[in-house]
């Protein structure tokens, strides 16, 4: 959906996954392989990651300074509480629903993949709460729109997310 509303807008891209996955690399670990972060290299770099707010922070900080530039669409879980500027989207889905999704992307077994879409929730409340003291998942008050993405497919939620950021645009 990033793609697409950059694309749309003519903008930049920018994943907060990425930079962090990047990071990773420049740390050490071998960040190679499409399903990477579902492999051993990023087990042991999100071990690392919880003992050590270096990651985050740093992530967060360059995103930060993206969002101050403008242009760009930005993937990141913490930036809508750290910054005030954008507009901010919330896709809210089911923890089935996201398995079911990784599971036919990835090729992977549902129950395989409703185990790793828990434990990234797990790990990320925990350690968003321990930075910021953040309620992921709980507070969505800093977000401007909320898309419900088990009632819509990919192609509705791309065209109901252009409409709203055209109306605003337009404001």
């Amino acid at each position: 959906m990033a793609c697409e509303l950059a694309k749309e807008f003519g903008l930049k891209i920018f994943n907060g996954g990425d930079i962090l996955k990047k990071l990773a690399g420049e740390k050490g670990y071998l960040i190679s392989g499409k399903d990477w972060w579902d492999g051993e290299e990023a087990k042991k770099f999100m071990a690392e990651r919880r003992t050590n707010p270096f990651f985050d922070k740093e992530v967060d900080q360059k995103l930060m300074e993206i969002a101050e530039m403008g242009n760009a669409v930005i993937t990141s879980y913490t930036l809508p509480w750290l910054t005030e500027n954008p507009i901010k989207f919330w896709l809210r889905g089911s923890q089935n629903n996201r398995a079911k999704r990784m599971a036919n992307r990835d090729n992977i077994n549902f129950l395989d993949a409703k185990k790793i879409v828990r434990l990234r929730d797990d790990d990320n409340k925990k350690i968003y709460r321990k930075l910021y003291n953040i309620k992921f998942g709980d507070d969505l008050t800093v977000f401007d729109f909320s898309l419900n993405t088990d009632l819509l497919n990919l192609l509705s939620l791309i065209a109901i997310s252009k409409n709203m950021i055209s109306h605003v645009l337009t404001k």
